[in-house]
Parts: structure tokens; C-alpha cells; sequence
């Protein structure tokens, strides 16, 4: 790309997708946004540097393997400021130049006063925190499939890229808008029941459905929770129905994996020959670069020690950055934590072709986050990982350090009067 007299860039070349291909490779987290080299915030998210270094890591050591990367929702964190979008893209470059880069909506691209869905039970949940963009540079700046589109409430282009669904592999997967009608009777809710009533399950026995704002969470995300009953109440009966086996959420930045779900009650998994019923595993992975991070919920025996202990539901949670990596054949799904702070997995779940869960923490290995080694199912090298107990307490003790290194620098910046754009975010 380039000219004789502007001078020419690098060769880049990249893998299309094949699609008679039975493994499917994709990375995928939220609310990354981008760091900036310039004093302008008192907040930048600088752990995004290391989410794209430890997946260009990934990239090269698959070679000439078809992937994709999957980032839902709160892209760049741009709201409204032009320049951070480009900085964003500078930032993700080296590898969106390798390999499909999907999106999906997060409130950070959309919300404002005027948008058209906002319904009275969500007059706490959709705000300002699009910046007024009203989804504009996210429907311009990137090209997904399918025709989706809902208009802004402005004179502006309708939004674009709100749900679309694709094959790769032996996964189907499947995108959706939290920022738009999702209910019974809208356009996007007819499309999520269309598209999962006719998965192929021999041609792909793996569904997993995508979103920005999370079903279920236990951080103390009390503003959202009329958003989660509608949820609940709309989407959840149809993913159950449906056998969706992975349902991916962001907005809250952490990384948390519930056990197979269903109204809040967690299914046998059936590892000791018990019966078993094949349910959403929900995983939220909004933990890719944004720094604001929420507490956990309280209890209310522990209004004062609201981390520990956590609920049952909830198999392994931690506020360590990083992202997750998706690996597939036709017998197998496994989905992976990569922490950032080394490089190295701190969390699995795998889901077999029958939607049965393993490693999901019931009777044979109820520690919360337990960790198990599988078999090499990717026929490709990563670096070495290091498991078991070990690294989660290192990870755990690391994170709480970058943590407070993290809150020390905000303390700082917030001293030396620079003044954040605002106050409370998601």
C-alpha cells in the first residue's frame, strides 16, 4: 500500500477462510479500547498493548491457519472523539492485517438521549455513554455480514452491523445488539429464533452467541439489572431451547465463567454418569484493555467483604486482563483464558458435540477455577503453559499488584488536575 513518492509499507499478506475446514481458531474478548501516547486523559487503556501482543504471539505460531478475532462491544472508546478511532486502528493493525477482525455493538458506540429504542424500563441503562457517535463511525469503519440495520434518531446513516450470524468451521456463531430491541416481536429478536431454529448441528454442532452486555454477572452491576430480566425473560428461553453451548458477553470488565445455566440454576454436568442437560455455558470476557473495573456484588451476609465468597454459579472469576482463545473440532470446543500479565492460560471450560460440559467445576473438581490439562486437539504449538494450582494464586497475586498499580496512577493523574472525560463508566 503506498506510492513512489509518499513512500510504501510493509508486504502483509493474510489467510482467507476455508470452508470445508472441521477446526475453527478464533480470539475473543470486549472493551479493549486503545492506549494513546498523549497526556490527554487521566485514563488511557493501556492494557491493551499487551492483549494485541500476546494474540499477535498466537497468530504467528498458528502460521497459515485460518482464525478470526471477536471483539464485543466498547471498541475504541472514542465517544465522540475522532482521533482516538484512528488511534485504535494503528493499534490493532498488526493483526486485523492478518486475519477477519468481528465486531459487535457495545453502548459505548451507540447510546444517547435521542436513540430510538429506550424503552421506561431502561431510562437508567442507556445513557450518554456513546459520546453522541449514535453508532455512526462503528456502521462506517467496519463491514460485518448480513443486513442489519435500525436507524440512530438522527438525520445520521442508520446504524449498521446490530446481529448477523456466520459459519466457520464447526461453529456457528451468532452476533447481537444489547442497544437495540431484542424483545419478542422485534426484528432482531425474529432473527436470533430464525437463525437458531435452522443451525445445521451435523454440519456444525457448535453454537455460540455473542453480545455486549452480559446475562448474567455477579459484579455489582445494579443499573443493568432490568436489562438482565428482560434478557432472561426474551433470550434465554430461546437460547436453551436451541442449545446455544457458548453465550459471550462483555461490559463488565472482568473475565467470569459460569457453570451450564439456566434461571439462574446451574446443570449437571452429568461427570459421575448422572443425569445431565445440555444448557448455555455463559462466560463474560469484557477484560481485553478498559480499566475501570466494578466491584463484585455483595452478599448480604457480607456487606463489607463483597469478593469472597462467591456464588456457587460462578466457577472462576478474576480482574486480571487478558483475553480468551476458542478452539473447535467437530467432538470438542474448548474456550480459554490468556491472562496478560504472562501469556499463559488461567482458565478452561471444554463442551463436548453432545453439550455436555468437562472442567466446569461440578462434583470431580468443584474448586472454584479449577484448571485441567486436555489433549492437544490444535495440532499447532503455543508456548508452554504452565498449570495448576500455582499459577492461579501467582495470577491472582500478580493481578492484585497491577491492580494497585493501576489505582495509584489514576490517584496521580487525578492530582495533576487532568480531568476525565467521565466520571462513571461501562
Amino acid at each position: 500500500v503506498g506510492s513512489e513518492s509518499k513512500g510504501w509499507s510493509t508486504t502483509r499478506s493474510f489467510v482467507s477462510w476455508d470452508k470445508s475446514s472441521n477446526e475453527t481458531i478464533a480470539f475473543l474478548f470486549g472493551d479493549m479500547g486503545t492506549a494513546t501516547p498523549y497526556l490527554t486523559f487521566s485514563r488511557t487503556q493501556d492494557e491493551s498493548i499487551s492483549t494485541i501482543k500476546w494474540i499477535l504471539r498466537d497468530l504467528e505460531a498458528l502460521g497459515d491457519k485460518p482464525t478470526f478475532i471477536s471483539h464485543i462491544g466498547d471498541i475504541s472508546y472514542a465517544r465522540g472523539y475522532s482521533w482516538l478511532w484512528d488511534e485504535f486502528f494503528n493499534l490493532i493493525e498488526p493483526v486485523a492485517s492478518k486475519v477477519p477482525y468481528h465486531v459487535c455493538i457495545g453502548n459505548h458506540e451507540y447510546d444517547w438521549p435521542s436513540q430510538p429504542w429506550k424503552p421506561d424500563w431502561a431510562n437508567s441503562i442507556y445513557g450518554t455513554d456513546g459520546g453522541g457517535e449514535c453508532g455512526v463511525p462503528y456502521s462506517l469503519r467496519f463491514n460485518m455480514p448480513g443486513n442489519s440495520s435500525e436507524p440512530t434518531g438522527t438525520h445520521a446513516p442508520a446504524t449498521r452491523n446490530l446481529y448477523y450470524s456466520f459459519d466457520m468451521g464447526p461453529v456457528h456463531f451468532v452476533y447481537m445488539s444489547t442497544e437495540t430491541n431484542f424483545l419478542q416481536g422485534s426484528s432482531q429478536y425474529d432473527f436470533l429464533k430464525h437463525d437458531l431454529e435452522l443451525v445445521d448441528r451435523m454440519k456444525t454442532p457448535f453454537v455460540v452467541v455473542q453480545g455486549h452486555r452480559p446475562m448474567y454477572t455477579t459484579s455489582f452491576e445494579s443499573r443493568d439489572a432490568p436489562l438482565r430480566e428482560k434478557m432472561l425473560e426474551h433470550l434465554e428461553p430461546l437460547f436453551v431451547k436451541n442449545n446455544v453451548n457458548l453465550a459471550l458477553w462483555g461490559h463488565v470488565h472482568r473475565y467470569e465463567r459460569f457453570c451450564p445455566l439456566k434461571n439462574f440454576t446451574c446443570g449437571s454436568m452429568g461427570q459421575k454418569g448422572k443425569d445431565w442437560e445440555a444448557l448455555p455455558v455463559h462466560v463474560v470476557i469484557g477484560m481485553a484493555g478498559q480499566d475501570w473495573q466494578p466491584t463484585w456484588e455483595p452478599r448480604p451476609d457480607h456487606p463489607h467483604d463483597p469478593v469472597y465468597p462467591q456464588p456457587k454459579r460462578s466457577l472462576y472469576r478474576t480482574g486480571e486482563f487478558g483475553y480468551t482463545r476458542l478452539i473447535a473440532t467437530k467432538e470438542k470446543l474448548t474456550l480459554s483464558f490468556v491472562g496478560n500479565h504472562d501469556g499463559e492460560v488461567h482458565d478452561m471450560v471444554e463442551i463436548l458435540a453432545s453439550g455436555q460440559v468437562l472442567n466446569g467445576g461440578d462434583d470431580n473438581n468443584g474448586k472454584v477455577g479449577a484448571v485441567h490439562k486436555v489433549d492437544d486437539v490444535t495440532r499447532y504449538s503455543f508456548s508452554h503453559y504452565v498449570w495448576g494450582g500455582s499459577v492461579l494464586v501467582l495470577g491472582g497475586f500478580v493481578g492484585y499488584v497491577l491492580g494497585f498499580v493501576s489505582h495509584a496512577r489514576r490517584q496521580i493523574a487525578t492530582e495533576r488536575g487532568w480531568n476525565s472525560l467521565k466520571t462513571e463508566e461501562r
